[in-house]
C-alpha cells in the first residue's frame, strides 16, 4: 500500500500512531512546518532533518505560479526539486485563493483569480488543482475546497459547504483517473513494487456553525477518503470558536484515519488539539513569529527585540536543548535582530521550530506511556 495509518496507543482521546507514505513513515501527533515555496524560510533542508522534521507542507498555489508545476514535474517532482526525501503534503490552493478576496470569482466550475505577483489571470477547478498536485508529486494532497469567510451568514455558509462537498467528489474522481501520473520515477526512496499513488484527504468545512460542521464531517466521511482535514479555521474568528468547530467535527471523524486540523496554532494549542485526538497540524506561526522577533520558550513568549535583553548573558530558553539555546545568549540574539542581520531570522526560526517539534515528541511519548495529562499541564 502507498498509504496506511495505524493508531498505536491512546491516552484519553489523544492518540499516538503512524502513517506510511511512499517517502517514509510519520509518527503522530505531528507538527508540519510550512514550506510555502518549497522552503521553510531561512532554514536549509539539512537543518530541518537535524531538527527531526518528519513531513513538510508545500503550497500548490505558490508553486503553480512559480516556478510552475510543469517545471517541477520535469525536474522529477517536488521531492527531487527541493532535495527532500521525506514525506510532503501539498494543500490544494483553496485557502490562498480565498485570501485573494478582491482578485477572485467563484462559480460552480471553480475559481477564476488573478495572481498576486503580476495580476495575470488563472483558473482553479477541483480537477485542475489536483492536476497541479499530481504534477508536484507530494505524498498527501488535499481536495480543492472553498474556505468560508468570517463572519458569514448561515445560508451563505451552507452553500459554501455544499460546494466544497461537490468539489470533494470531483477531486476524488479526478485523482482516481490520473493517479499513475505522479512524477516519482526517479526516486530511490520508493519501496520496490509500491504503487505510485497519492493519498487524497477530504476537507471538512461548515464555517462557524457546529451543526454544519457535523453535517460536513458526516458527508465527507461517507466519501471514504484515506484521511480527513478540518479547514476554514483561523480566518478571524475568536480562538474559542476555532476550538468549538474543530471539536464538533472531530467527533464524527473515523478513528482509523488520520485527522488533520489546518492552520493551528501556538505551542499550547497544538497540545490541546492533540488531546482532542488530532493527528496532524500545521501553522506558519513559529516561522512568521520568529521573523518578527517573537520566540516561544518553556517559560512563555519572549520578544527578543526588547531592550531588557541587551545585556542578558543567559540562553534564550534554559530548558531547551536546541543548538541556538546551547550556543547563543539572549543579548546576542537581540543584537542580531536589532541590527537587522539575516542570521537573526535563521536562528529565531530554528529555535521556534525546535520547540514545536519537541512539544510534539513529548506528547507522543506521554501518550505511549498513558500519561498525556502531565504533558498538557507542563506546556
Amino acid at each position: 500500500m502507498s498509504f496506511s495509518f495505524q493508531v498505536e496507543a491512546t491516552s484519553g482521546a489523544a492518540r499516538a500512531g503512524r502513517f506510511v507514505t511512499p517517502h517514509g513513515e510519520v509518527e503522530t501527533p505531528v507538527f508540519m512546518p510550512v514550506g510555502t515555496l518549497g522552503s521553510v524560510k531561512g532554514v536549509p533542508q539539512d537543518t530541518l532533518e537535524e531538527l527531526g522534521v518528519q513531513i513538510l507542507l508545500n503550497n500548490t498555489y505558490h508553486l503553480y505560479l512559480r516556478p510552475g508545476v510543469e517545471t517541477v514535474r520535469q525536474l522529477g517532482g517536488v521531492h527531487k526539486f527541493i532535495s527532500w526525501t521525506r514525506p510532503i503534503l501539498t494543500d490544494s490552493g483553496g485557502f490562498q485563493v480565498f485570501s485573494l478576496s478582491e482578485l477572485r470569482k467563484i462559480t460552480e466550475e471553480g475559481v477564476a483569480f488573478r495572481s498576486h505577483l503580476d495580476g495575470s489571470s488563472h483558473f482553479f477547478s477541483p480537477e485542475s488543482a489536483l492536476e497541479a498536485e499530481i504534477g508536484l508529486g507530494a505524498d498527501i494532497v488535499m481536495a480543492f475546497d472553498e474556505c468560508t469567510e468570517f463572519p458569514a451568514e448561515r445560508e451563505r455558509t451552507r452553500q459554501s459547504m455544499e460546494l466544497t462537498l461537490r468539489w470533494a467528489r470531483r477531486s476524488q474522481h479526478y485523482l482516481e483517473q490520473h493517479k499513475r501520473e505522479v512524477p516519482w520515477h526517479g526516486e530511490k526512496t520508493l519501496a520496490a513494487g509500491s504503487e505510485q499513488t497519492q493519498a487524497l484527504f477530504g476537507i471538512v468545512q461548515g464555517g462557524m456553525y457546529a451543526d454544519l460542521r457535523r453535517e460536513s464531517a458526516k458527508r465527507t466521511v461517507e466519501m471514504d477518503f484515506p484521511g480527513y482535514a478540518i479547514g476554514g479555521l483561523s480566518v478571524g474568528e475568536p480562538r474559542a470558536k476555532t476550538w468549538e468547530m474543530a471539536e464538533a467535527a472531530i467527533a464524527l471523524l473515523p478513528a482509523d484515519r488520520p485527522r488533520y486540523v489546518m492552520g493551528v496554532g501556538t505551542p499550547e494549542e497544538i497540545v490541546q488539539y492533540a488531546a482532542l485526538g488530532v493527528d496532524m497540524m500545521d501553522c506558519v506561526l513559529p516561522t512568521r513569529a520568529a521573523r518578527h522577533g517573537l520566540l516561544f520558550t518553556s517559560q512563555g513568549k519572549v520578544s527578543i527585540k526588547k531592550q531588557c535583553y541587551a545585556r542578558d548573558e543567559g540562553p534564550l530558553d534554559p530548558n531547551c536543548g536546541c543548538k541556538v539555546c546551547r550556543r547563543y545568549s539572549r543579548a546576542y540574539l537581540r543584537h542580531l535582530y536589532s541590527s537587522n542581520e539575516v542570521l537573526a531570522q535563521v536562528l529565531n526560526t530554528v529555535h521556534n521550530l525546535s520547540l514545536y517539534l519537541d512539544t510534539m515528541r513529548r506528547a507522543r511519548h506521554a501518550i505511549k506511556l498513558g500519561d498525556f495529562r502531565s504533558t498538557r499541564s507542563a506546556v
